[in-house]
């Protein structure tokens, strides 16, 4: 059976922006230009032959077809979500972790970590940025100075000398909200909030999460 679908990509800045009711968030979420995003999606209601949206003075309303639209789109994505996560290597939970290329390794353990969680088989891509996160390349990510980003929960990494907690200097731990509470996720966000700040064996600072 062929399924007649629109391009991924319009499905979901559609998506992202009825959630949102706002391009501009939409395209902070899926890290592309509010443009790009206003594009994909006349070019979806162009497909489909109908407004999704209504265009007011600094306002994005759903229209009815829009509203009608969503539930299934959404529901979609999830399902597609939840066939991947069960794509697994047997025994073992896989999970990928993104991390910025000048983040020293060693103030992780991931090898302790990998010893007291047989049950995750962790892997690191390094170099890794936003985009690997947000086209699904990795699960989590550490990531340089952006402590707030629409559509992820961002968690400081403590240890970096002189920076204000509130500050979005440092580093953060970032996952998408809809993963943001899987076990292996949680699993990972707690081993770095108990990891001592100080390191008494070597010249660096552990990182531990501020909350």
């Amino acid at each position: 059976m062929t399924y007649a679908l629109p391009p991924l990509n319009a499905l979901r800045a559609f998506e992202a922006a009825a959630r949102h009711l706002s391009f501009k968030l939409a395209a902070h979420e899926l890290h592309v230009t509010p443009a790009a995003v206003g594009q994909h999606v006349k070019a979806l209601e162009a497909r489909l032959g109908v407004p999704l949206f209504e265009r007011l003075h600094k306002q994005l309303i759903l229209t009815a077809a829009g509203q009608a639209y969503l539930p299934g789109i959404s529901d979609g994505f999830r399902r597609i979500a939840d066939a991947t996560s069960q794509l697994k290597p047997a025994g073992a939970v896989l999970l990928q972790l993104g991390v910025h290329g000048s983040f020293d390794l060693r103030r992780l353990e991931l090898a302790e970590f990998r010893g007291a969680h047989a049950d995750i088989g962790l892997r690191v891509l390094q170099p890794a940025a936003l985009h690997e996160l947000v086209e699904g390349k990795v699960d989590l990510l550490i990531a340089r100075g952006l402590g707030h980003h629409p559509g992820y929960r961002c968690d400081r990494i403590q240890g970096v000398q002189g920076v204000h907690e509130r500050s979005g200097v440092g580093d953060w731990l970032i996952a998408p909200e809809g993963t943001a509470d899987c076990p292996e996720v949680v699993s990972f966000r707690e081993w770095l909030r108990a990891l001592p700040v100080e390191n008494p064996l070597a010249n660096h600072r552990r990182p531990r999460l501020v909350g």
